[in-house]
C-alpha cells in the first residue's frame, strides 16, 4: 500500500490544512508525514509540504502561519491598495524572511519524504515541477534550497512578483495550473514511481471552497467587464474539478478522499488574516469528524517505508 498526501494552494487559508493535520498528529502522537510515501503541494500547500518533508510538525507549521500571516499580508494605506492595480500587492521579503527562519539553508534533498512542488517557468509558460530525487532521472532539483522552492511555488500573480531564481529563471505560483495537485500526484505515483493504481491511496486537502455562482454570466454573450471579476473563480473551480477527476480516473475510485469544506461566500480570502482563527477552528473540527475514517485508510497500516533517494547531497 502506498499513501499520498496532496495540499491545495490558498494563501493564508493554508491554516485550514495545517490545523487539520495538527489535529490528526495530536491523535496519532507522531508526525503525520511519516505515514505518507509522497507529499504533493502547490503554493501555500507547497510550503506546508516542504515543512512536513523537512521534519516540521503540522502544529509548528500552523504556528508559523499565525505568526507570519499578519506581516506577509500586511494591510496597506489607500494609495498603496490602489497601486495594486499596477504592481504586485505585497512584497515577497517578509515571506522570504519567515521561510528562511523556518528552513534555513536546507535543501530539497534533505526531505525525509518524496515531494513534488509545482511552479511555472514564466519565461516560457511551461510547467516547472520541483521533485526530490525519487527517480534516477531526477538529478538536479534535490540540490535546490527549500526557501527557493517555496518562494517559486508561492509567487501568486498580482499578490507577489515572480521569484527570480539564482539562475535567472523567473518562476511563478504553480496554482495557475495545479492549485489542486491531486491529478499531478496520481500521475507521479503511477507513471514516475510505477506504483499500482490499486495500491495508491490519496488524501487531498483543500483550503476551503465557496459555492460557485456564475451570476449574470449565465445570460451569455457578455464582455470583459462582466467576465473579468469571475475569471479566476471559473479557472480555479474548473482546474480543481479536472484535477480531482484525473486522480479518480487514474487511481482506484474508492482510493481517493477529498476534504475541502464549502464555506459562505467571502468567509475566507487568501490574504485576509482576520480569518486565521476561524480557519484553525474549522480545521480542528473537520479532523475530529474525519479522523476515524482516515485512521482506517491511512494510519492503521503503520508508517510508510523510509524514503531512500536515488541521489544524495
Amino acid at each position: 500500500m502506498r499513501k499520498v498526501l496532496c495540499i491545495d494552494g490558498g494563501g493564508i487559508k493554508g491554516v485550514f490544512p495545517t490545523s487539520f493535520l495538527a489535529t490528526v498528529e495530536d491523535s496519532l502522537g507522531t508526525p503525520v508525514a511519516e505515514y505518507f510515501d509522497l507529499i504533493v503541494g502547490t503554493s501555500t500547500g507547497g510550503i506546508i509540504a516542504l515543512g512536513l518533508g523537512l521534519g516540521m510538525s503540522a502544529q509548528e507549521i500552523c504556528d508559523l502561519y499565525e505568526k507570519m500571516g499578519p506581516e506577509v499580508f500586511a494591510s496597506r494605506g489607500r494609495f498603496r491598495r490602489l497601486s495594486g492595480a499596477l504592481f504586485a500587492k505585497y512584497s515577497p521579503e517578509p515571506l522570504k524572511g519567515f521561510l528562511t527562519d523556518a528552513f534555513g539553508e536546507r535543501r530539497l534533498g534533505e526531505a525525509k519524504t518524496r515531494l513534488v512542488i509545482p511552479s511555472v517557468n514564466f519565461e516560457t509558460g511551461e510547467i516547472h515541477l520541483y521533485k526530490t530525487a525519487h527517480h534516477p532521472k531526477l538529478e538536479r532539483d534535490f540540490k535546490e534550497k527549500a526557501v527557493d522552492v517555496a518562494m517559486a511555488t508561492a509567487a501568486a500573480p498580482t499578490y507577489f512578483p515572480a521569484h527570480d531564481h539564482w539562475s535567472g529563471l523567473p518562476l511563478i505560483d504553480g496554482g495557475v495550473w495545479a492549485n489542486n495537485p491531486a491529478g499531478v500526484a496520481a500521475v507521479e505515483a503511477t507513471a514516475m514511481l510505477g506504483w499500482s493504481r490499486d495500491e495508491v491511496h490519496l488524501l487531498s486537502l483543500g483550503c476551503t471552497a465557496e459555492p460557485f455562482d456564475a451570476g449574470i454570466l449565465r445570460r451569455g454573450g457578455l464582455g470583459w467587464m462582466f467576465w473579468g471579476p469571475k475569471l479566476a473563480d471559473v479557472f480555479m473551480t474548473a482546474q480543481s474539478s479536472a484535477s480531482l477527476g484525473t486522480a479518480l480516473t487514474i487511481l482506484a475510485h474508492g482510493n481517493v478522499i477529498r476534504i475541502c469544506p464549502v464555506v459562505a461566500k467571502g468567509r475566507f480570502r487568501l490574504d485576509n488574516v482576520k480569518g486565521i482563527r476561524g480557519l484553525k477552528g474549522l480545521g480542528a473540527s473537520q479532523a475530529r469528524n474525519e479522523f476515524p475514517k482516515l485512521r482506517r485508510r491511512f494510519f492503521d497500516q503503520g508508517k510508510a517505508e523510509p524514503f531512500e533517494p536515488c541521489h544524495n547531497l
